[in-house]
């Protein structure tokens, strides 16, 4: 990596660490050695802390939680995500909550592990795979869960013409503090989703043009907290905000891969640092203040019992021991 040697700490809330790519398969297509264990190296090196596995399925969530079971660092959701809704509906389309009850299941067997309820919601660019009744019976019950294991909520939401407003709104008592991640919006729906008390999660897709840096200036840093998607939303040279990016990882094709290089178009945990330092050019504040509020704002969110003293330098200290 080429940066400074700034001490920071993140915990990247969102990441599919169980998408294929990070098993050498690429289109369908083995192309180098699960690398999983090199890209965790790279992000503690990075001074990421902790990492969220972001699950959308039942199979999704018993995955992931093999991979965070015997790490300090890692954590996952459960729920299903939009495009799998289908699920909810038996062939006579009656309701089916078997899902649900398995989730819960899952959750119940690894307390510890289980950090959020998600990722949930509506996405409506991508209705070949879920039509929207669907997506919204699916929705719906996600806030029974979160109820249920008194748990906060990662949202999924992507052109729903108002419909996710309404329906977290009509739940809104059912749950604590809920992420909407990897948000992409305008400032109107900026604001619903602050009126709704919620936080919101920005990476690389939220900074792709200046209409975006524009909307993110809008996020109250309280509110904001810092993601990566990977091994989506990279962060591409024609990006709005990519010229402000101070830390490069060398880069190469999967078809030339090298273990000691990141693959070109595959995001890692350790790129949150590109997205804090654009959101701290954004916000004209120094990175490490957009990182320690990023940093807080997630404990608050996902580990309410260690925030409590909001004290974290033993945290900090943990961190300073991995990257050494």
């Amino acid at each position: 990596m080429q940066s400074s040697r700034r001490m920071l700490a993140f915990i990247d809330v969102a990441a599919n660490l169980t998408d294929p790519m990070f098993s050498g398969v690429y289109n369908q297509v083995e192309r180098h050695a699960r690398d999983l264990s090199l890209v965790l190296d790279r992000a503690r090196e990075a001074g990421v802390f902790r990492i969220f596995i972001t699950a959308g399925s039942v199979d999704m969530a018993k995955e992931a939680i093999e991979l965070a079971k015997d790490s300090a660092s890692l954590f996952s959701t459960v729920g299903i995500h939009p495009t799998r809704c289908d699920v909810f509906m038996d062939t006579q389309d009656s309701i089916n909550l078997q899902h649900i009850k398995n989730l819960a299941d899952i959750a119940a067997s690894a307390q510890d592990k289980i950090v959020a309820v998600g990722e949930c919601g509506l996405d409506y660019d991508r209705l070949q795979f879920c039509d929207k009744v669907r997506q919204q019976i699916g929705f719906e019950y996600h806030f029974l869960l979160a109820e249920q294991l008194k748990l906060p909520m990662l949202f999924h939401n992507r052109n729903t013409d108002g419909d996710f407003v309404k329906i977290v709104r009509k739940h809104r008592n059912r749950f604590q503090n809920g992420v909407v991640h990897s948000f992409t919006g305008n400032e109107e729906e900026l604001q619903q989703l602050l009126d709704l008390d919620l936080y919101i999660g920005v990476n690389g897709c939220s900074l792709k043009t200046e209409e975006n840096l524009r909307v993110v200036q809008k996020i109250p840093l309280h509110r904001l907290v810092l993601e990566t998607d990977c091994p989506y939303c990279e962060i591409r040279k024609t990006h709005a905000g990519y010229h402000w990016i101070q830390s490069h990882w060398k880069s190469v094709s999967y078809k030339k891969y090298e273990p000691t290089s990141c693959v070109k178009g595959r995001t890692e945990p350790c790129h949150i640092r590109q997205v804090a330092e654009i959101v701290s050019q954004l916000f004209q504040v120094s990175i490490e203040q957009v990182a320690k509020q990023a940093f807080h704002n997630t404990m608050k969110i996902f580990f309410p019992n260690e925030s409590e003293s909001g004290n974290y330098e033993s945290l900090f200290e943990t961190v300073r021991h991995h990257r050494s």
